[in-house]
């Protein structure tokens, strides 16, 4: 059975006279879910995560920041490209199985035609100055896109100084010291979940 869609909830009033944040919502219907995530792999050039981040937390209210952060932090870990794997997860968590094959559907049907019109064009016109000049171009907003992700996301772990030591270190072994993703997850990944494991026990 599909879950039930709250029908536009008014902002409801703290004591501060401040309007706090709206319930989370659910996709009603296994096509909403369909065409969300078929919008959302049209909208990205290179970089697709910002663009989920908004549109799953901040626009379609599906998910808080803390919950698209454990699931983007599993996507990465995962084996496959992470948002082929966050989109499983995001499909299953709302309609099970099925969810999980129509978001993966959603997130595959246009880019299997694009990327054969576009393989073919840049055969042709790959050495074409003007269109590496876009490429370059891309590239740079695709990495402010991503920067600016990562600072609406910084919310889900300052409450919690331990958590930034791990970021801080994921960070120096990525993008100043150059060594391979891999190999960084292989490293700090097992600490991570055991020292949290640990925490939990002496709770």
């Amino acid at each position: 059975m599909s879950p039930q869609r709250p029908t536009s909830p008014p902002l409801e009033r703290t004591s501060g006279n401040v309007p706090s944040a709206p319930p989370l919502q659910a996709p009603q219907h296994l096509s909403e879910l369909f065409w969300v995530f078929n919008h959302l792999t049209l909208l990205g050039v290179g970089g697709v995560l910002p663009f989920a981040q908004r549109i799953l937390v901040e626009d379609k209210r599906w998910l808080t920041t803390a919950q698209f952060v454990e699931m983007l932090s599993l996507s990465q870990v995962l084996p496959g490209p992470n948002l082929i794997n966050l989109a499983l997860m995001v499909g299953q968590h709302f309609h099970g199985w099925r969810g999980a094959v129509v978001a993966l559907a959603g997130m595959l049907a246009a880019p299997l035609v694009l990327i054969f019109i576009v393989a073919i064009a840049y055969a042709q016109y790959a050495a074409t100055p003007a269109v590496a000049h876009a490429l370059q171009g891309m590239s740079t907003v695709v990495a402010g896109l991503v920067i600016a992700m990562a600072i609406k996301l910084f919310p889900a772990i300052r409450h919690d100084p331990r958590n930034w030591g791990w970021a801080g270190l994921a960070f120096g072994g990525v993008g100043l010291l150059r060594l391979n993703l891999l190999w960084v997850l292989v490293v700090l990944g097992p600490l991570a979940v055991a020292l949290a494991w640990w925490r939990l026990r002496r709770a």
